[in-house]
């Protein structure tokens, strides 16, 4: 099996549909059927913009096992013992990394959305509620840095709940969006977070724009998320090359911009606060930004508004259905 160093470095897009053949290629997909697509192409986005661009900044620091977690030491460290230098690399991202990223964001009059970790937000409260003070979503990671979706469907529902209550007595915010350890949910996720009161989720890496799931009767939308433009890829830091990522960056954004004109658009870009954090990779975002806010029709855009601009425009959104999880392999019904 591949370790997921192994896959992220190795992972790469292979092909893309063409865009006169794209409702051919989603009626190939297993397990799904698009009942509805885009119709009105002058309400894609608020404004009259041809492209949402959304950050999703990771709060992690903290929330990770005090040994064994993933970092830049690729020699595990032995016997359970805490693994103190990987430690202080996730401590990083509360230190240093998120207070030199909002800066940024504030630089540049933009909002992202940030997923939390409860046991994180539980070591820097006060960075928590400084990023709900200045405006940007909160929203739920899990309890801690780990996956949960090999647990019974109560004991992943209680997981998720625990994050949300921690979080709302913290900052105030009660999140509605939900981004899982490394994507992976079980099947019943989706029932699971419409019972919580969320409204969306980001984990799945499938579309270049927000859909649609019915759930029970209800809409549930997808914001859709990235590996490709996510900077824990860049694992090992050897790999790194702050060149090549600010260029992929710019090509991603103008190939999109570019499809915006007669499809609805979406540029994801991850964020987690030990990595992007650091000062030389905010200075390649800041140039990156600069870029993408020298185009018009640009809009720089929370999930959660995304998610609710979607649910009002629902006749331009694709809807999809899916059918059991379990069958399909892609988030749906459980």
């Amino acid at each position: 099996m591949m370790t997921r160093r192994e896959f992220m470095t190795s992972s790469s897009v292979v092909g893309a549909a063409i865009l006169s053949g794209q409702s051919d290629y989603d009626e190939e997909l297993k397990g799904e059927k698009p009942v509805q697509t885009q119709k009105n192409q002058k309400t894609f986005w608020p404004n009259g913009a041809r492209l949402a661009v959304s950050i999703s900044m990771m709060f992690e620091g903290g929330g990770q096992p005090i040994s064994g977690a993933g970092g830049p030491i690729p020699e595990p460290i032995k016997d359970g013992l805490p693994d103190l230098p990987t430690n202080a690399f996730f401590a990083y991202g509360h230190y240093e990394g998120i207070p030199r990223a909002l800066s940024l964001f504030d630089k540049h009059g933009i909002k992202v959305s940030c997923f939390m970790i409860a046991k994180a937000v539980e070591t820097a409260p006060e960075l928590a509620q400084e990023i709900a003070r200045r405006g940007h979503e909160v929203a739920a990671h899990g309890s801690t840095w780990q996956n949960s979706y090999f647990l019974p469907r109560d004991e992943e529902k209680r997981f998720i709940a625990d994050c949300v209550e921690t979080i709302h007595k913290i900052t105030g915010q009660r999140p509605i969006g939900w981004n899982a350890y490394w994507l992976r949910n079980s099947v019943h996720i989706l029932e699971t977070l419409q019972e919580l009161g969320f409204i969306y989720h980001i984990d799945e890496p499938s579309h270049d724009e927000p859909f649609i799931i019915p759930v029970n009767g209800k809409d549930f939308v997808t914001v859709p998320y990235t590996f490709h433009m996510n900077d824990i890829s860049s694992f090992p830091f050897e790999g790194y090359n702050p060149l090549a990522y600010e260029q992929a960056l710019k090509d991603e954004f103008d190939q999109l911009y570019e499809e915006g004109v007669t499809r609805r658009r979406m540029m994801l870009i991850g964020f987690h606060d030990r990595i992007n954090g650091h000062a030389n990779r905010i200075r390649v975002l800041d140039r990156f930004l600069t870029y993408a806010k020298s185009h018009d029709g640009v809009w720089f855009a929370r999930k959660d508004e995304i998610a609710k601009w979607v649910l009002a425009n629902r006749n331009d959104t694709p809807i999809l259905q899916r059918g059991p999880a379990s069958a399909s392999g892609l988030p749906g019904v459980g």
